[in-house]
Order: C-alpha cells, then structure tokens, then sequence
C-alpha cells in the first residue's frame, strides 16, 4: 500500500552502497541470488525455532533485494534480472510462514497454510495484471524503476516484510496475525481482479 511512496526515500538511502558494490564489479544478479539464499537461510532458522536469526536473515534478504535494483541502475538492467527480482521474492514469501509451519506444525500448520494461498492469490493477480498490462504497452507511473508492470494493493512487500518481522517478535501469536493478513491479502487479490477485470474489459489487441 505504501511502497510507492517510501521508494524515493529507499532508493537514497542504498545509493552509496550500490555505487561502492557495482564499483568492484558486483552484479545485480550476483546480488539477487545472494539475497535469495539468505532468505533460505532464515527458512532453516524458522524451522529451527531460532527467531532471532531469522529475522536478521529476513532483513538481510529485504535489503539485497533493495541493492539489487540499485545496482542495475548503475549498470544497466536486464530482463533477466527482472525476472529473477520476482520470481526468487515470490517463493521467499511462501518459505517464511512454512518455517513456522515446520516449527510447531500443531499450532502454526493450518494458519500458515491459509497465508500461503493469499499469497498465491495476490501473486498470480500481480503477475497475471502485469502481463496483460505489459502486452498493451502500459506503463506503472508509481514504479517507473522496476523490470515489469507492478499493480499496487493493500498487501505490498512493505505490509509483508511488517508481517514477518511481527511473526518474529511475536511468535506465540503467529495464528492471529497470519489470518488477519490473509484477510488483508484475500482483498487485495479481489480488488485487483476487479480492477483487471475493468481495465481489460475492451477486445484484445
């Protein structure tokens, strides 16, 4: 919901880094991948119960998912690191509500399950619209930066980075605060439909 208004102030804030990392010839891709793992990393430490962990690991990946786009501005972006910047997200936001699913499946099992498949509404909405979007030529004027047509909502990667580190900082009510953003998840998925289904309303091209 607020992703396009902080990523003004985000991008100030990783220039510095960005400059000095693509100055030693660090790549985007390079970034991403890396990203990635320390997001695996804090899938095992979930699953382990070491929540202290994995909120520095949740942290390190929403920062090297912020550096990688930096630095493809520097150097130039490609469509593979597009590509890349979403698919690896998509499955880290399903891998950190099974980590606490893995942790104590009697407690966290079913409500992780119910998130997950907000997650999967939300995702295919995204991407479905940004498809469409993209074959018409259309244009995201809140993120002119990013590789493909971003479709905002309620539930952005602000809102889910939130969510996680409050499932960190509060374990013991991961249930309550997994199904009150699935709830949020479910109608952005349902806005977003509405909004394809106006916005692709004419004949196809």
């Amino acid at each position: 919901m607020i992703d396009a208004r902080i990523l003004p102030a985000q991008k100030a804030a990783l220039q510095p880094l960005a400059r000095f990392l693509a100055s030693r010839g660090i790549g985007a891709d390079a970034i991403s991948l890396t990203g990635f793992f320390a997001g695996l990393a804090a899938f095992l430490a979930l699953c382990l119960g070491a929540f202290a962990a994995g909120l520095m690991l949740i942290l390190a990946n929403r920062l090297l998912d912020g550096l990688d786009g930096a630095v493809a501005r520097i150097k130039g972006p490609t469509d593979r690191g597009a590509f890349l910047d979403i698919a690896l997200d998509m499955v880290f936001y399903a891998l950190i509500p099974l980590g606490f699913a893995i942790q104590a499946p009697t407690d966290h099992a079913l409500p992780a399950a119910v998130l997950i498949v907000s997650f999967v509404g939300t995702g295919s909405s995204f991407l479905a619209f940004s498809a469409v979007a993209a074959r018409l030529g259309r244009k995201a004027p809140e993120f002119p930066t990013k590789g493909i047509y971003y479709a905002g909502g309620l539930a952005e990667g602000f809102e889910t980075i939130v969510v996680f580190i409050a499932f960190c900082l509060f374990s013991n009510h991961f249930a309550e605060i997994a199904y009150v953003f699935a709830a949020i998840c479910g109608l952005t998925t349902v806005i977003r439909w509405r909004q394809a289904w106006l916005a692709f309303s004419g004949p196809a091209p």
